[in-house]
């Protein structure tokens, strides 16, 4: 057999021929099928090593592989094992647990280089880099720099009765006597643009300047019945416990005159009160508004159990996520999106029951002694 020469049977030419053109195999694999091949058309190692992009030397040794050992040997290779890992299981863990714990003073958290100088300061290790260390708690999914922010709440049986009372409510049919109204509220920034928006065309979206001046903040109180798929939002300048005293006398003047109680449900933000009437009305005006009401309260951190945190998201995402410039545009606008709303009869197909909030927050309920 000539020097710089192999000879291949028609299966493993095919075989090769594969490899090197669909192309979805490791580069080794593929830069080696490549070198049989123009081994065996006659080229030169040299020749066949500027073309395949390696050295002449791999060049020889895959050709010596493959007269050797055959060509499963020659075109892949076993593992390599690299270098040994500086850190021991002990020393893993002592690196894991130093990343869970409190940063050193003056830093806000744990970083790379200095869980490296740790070790080092410690004698754990003589040197060693940061991108060293930065495989341990990637390997066991560990991101030090990472902070969440969530609610890490007490719960018992007073969040599970007030989370029931509200669910009950909820499945009660529709009595125009006694409707279930749930309220709530939320702030509004009124930003003004600098410069006009460009109006979108083909190919191009609307653009409108970064740039834009603040015109104060207001409130939207909304109300939101369910059950006809009724709601109503007031823009107010403020939002303290005469805005919502007045915006409660509208509710039981206004919007329900009809009805024998009211029943409203809302979180425990400080103005939701009864309080609020006496310290807005005279006694016997907040008295008969209050009459009139039947307060339910969501849990402590159980919010979502309103359901006018649904429209009100619906209400952001719809109307309120532009730049709306003042008090008066924002009212015919957000007045605009309840119409249509209303019109449209538009609810909430609420799903959960207390029901299934016994089986699937089931860890929530106390644990009730047989004695």
């Amino acid at each position: 057999m000539p020097k710089r020469q192999i000879r291949l049977t028609d299966e493993q030419r095919q075989r090769l021929v594969e490899i090197t053109s669909k192309g979805k195999v490791a580069v080794r694999t593929f830069k080696r099928s490549q070198i049989l091949l123009l081994s065996e058309q006659g080229y030169k190692d040299q020749i066949i090593a500027e073309r395949v992009g390696v050295s002449v030397a791999t060049v020889e040794r895959t050709r010596q592989k493959f007269v050797q050992q055959g060509l499963d040997q020659a075109i892949t290779e076993k593992p390599r094992p690299g270098k040994p890992c500086k850190l021991d299981g002990k020393t893993e863990a002592f690196l894991i647990a130093t990343a869970c714990s409190d940063a050193p003073d003056g830093r806000a958290n744990w970083t790379m280089q200095l869980l490296a100088d740790r070790l080092v300061a410690l004698n754990k290790v003589e040197s060693i880099s940061d991108e060293t260390v930065r495989r341990i708690p990637e390997k066991n999914k560990l991101k030090p720099w990472l902070k969440q922010q969530w609610c890490i709440a007490e719960v018992g049986a007073d969040f599970v009765w007030r989370m029931e009372d509200v669910l009950e409510l909820y499945k009660q049919p529709y009595d125009e006597q006694h409707p279930v109204v749930c309220v709530d509220e939320r702030p509004c920034q009124l930003l003004v643009d600098k410069q006009p928006s460009i109006p979108a065309e083909p190919g191009k979206p609307e653009r409108e300047d970064f740039q834009y001046e603040r015109n104060g903040t207001c409130n939207l109180f909304v109300a939101f019945q369910h059950r006809v798929g009724w709601r109503h939002v007031e823009v107010t300048e403020r939002r303290t416990n005469a805005d919502f005293a007045h915006w409660l006398k509208r509710l039981v003047d206004e919007w329900f005159p009809t009805a024998t109680k009211i029943r409203l449900i809302l979180d425990n933000l400080n103005i939701h009160s009864p309080a609020a009437l006496y310290q807005t009305f005279e006694a016997q005006e907040a008295r008969r508004i209050l009459e009139k009401l039947e307060w339910h309260y969501t849990p402590k951190h159980g919010s979502w159990l309103n359901m006018v945190e649904i429209e009100l998201s619906i209400l952001v995402r719809q109307c309120l996520d532009r730049r709306l410039p003042d008090l008066e545009t924002l009212r015919q606008e957000v007045q605009a999106w309840e119409q249509q709303r209303n019109a449209q009869k538009a609810t909430i197909d609420w799903q959960f029951t207390s029901t299934d909030a016994r089986v699937k927050l089931k860890r929530l309920y106390p644990e009730i002694s047989p004695s």
